[in-house]
């Protein structure tokens, strides 16, 4: 099962979570002195809760990196939706292998299932809108490749990806530029192409959108202001709603006519869901 990132080394993450797991020396001290070598297991992963998936070709590298002849059969697609009770994979392989790389490999699938489901949420909540729900940077340290995809395969689209792809002036760099115009300003003159700006007062829209602002970022704006917001912008750049959204207010700040509602729970809160992994001697 092929699977790629960009900016994600798959190799080196399933190496550097096992050693976690295992220590130095690396040695799982349960299946040693319990699960004789020989022993093979085979073992259905499912979901005990209604999900989006996404991660499953991940736990496949950490059952291979352990057991390369490992047997293994997906049952499930990425961003698919399947009810409790499904069956998302089965494998079959040295019991010792499998056992070790059980953990490693329910944690990544619940956690990244976790925000798929959540951004499927979400998605949902905006059908028809014509709005898209983007995510943000604000993810676990070293897990934002993956759990930007994550928010993929729930249907949201990826926002910056990090500092270098796009300026995003906020209220601190406002602060030491001295206006929302001239910290724009200063972003255009140095070469930068993708200028966002966020903006939380209506009269610092128009110096923005004069300055060179190719996005506007509307933070922590009510439906009200917001709807007077798109209406002064008229279309110039896209607009973004960001700042305190909810489920229970996301349809009415996508129905002002926003372009995009950016949700940094997505990542930051999303809870993981109740996946399970039951073996048997094969």
């Amino acid at each position: 099962m092929e699977f790629s990132l960009d900016r994600f080394d798959l190799d080196a993450f399933v190496a550097a979570t096992l050693a976690e797991d295992l220590g130095n020396p690396p040695r799982d001290v349960t299946s040693e002195s319990v699960i004789p070598a020989d022993a093979r297991f085979s073992g259905v992963m499912d979901s005990r809760d209604a999900i989006a998936v996404a991660g499953l070709p991940i736990a496949a590298a950490f059952f291979r990196a352990l057991d390369p002849s490992v047997e293994i059969e997906v049952l499930a697609g990425e961003g698919e939706a399947v009810a409790a009770g499904s069956d998302l994979m089965r494998l079959s392989g040295n019991a010792r292998a499998l056992l070790t790389a059980e953990r490693s490999a329910l944690n990544t699938v619940q956690h990244l299932s976790g925000i798929a489901t959540l951004t499927r949420a979400y998605v949902e909540a905006i059908a028809g809108t014509g709005c898209a729900l983007l995510d943000t940077r604000k993810t676990i340290p070293g897990l934002r490749a993956l759990e930007k995809y994550a928010t993929r395969m729930g249907g949201a689209t990826n926002h910056r990806m990090g500092l270098w792809d796009a300026a995003m002036i906020k209220d601190n760099h406002v602060a030491v530029a001295g206006s929302v115009g001239e910290a724009t300003r200063r972003a255009k003159a140095a070469g930068v192409t993708r200028i966002i700006v966020e903006v939380d007062r209506i009269d610092q829209i128009e110096p923005a959108l004069a300055a060179g602002a190719t996005h506007l970022l509307l933070d922590n704006m009510d439906a009200d202001v917001l709807r007077e917001a798109v209406g002064i912008v008229a279309g110039r750049v896209p607009t973004e709603a960001s700042g305190g959204v909810t489920l229970e207010t996301i349809r009415a700040k996508a129905e002002t006519g926003v372009t995009y509602i950016s949700v940094g729970r997505l990542t930051q809160s999303a809870p993981a869901v109740d996946i399970g992994l039951d073996f048997a001697l094969a």
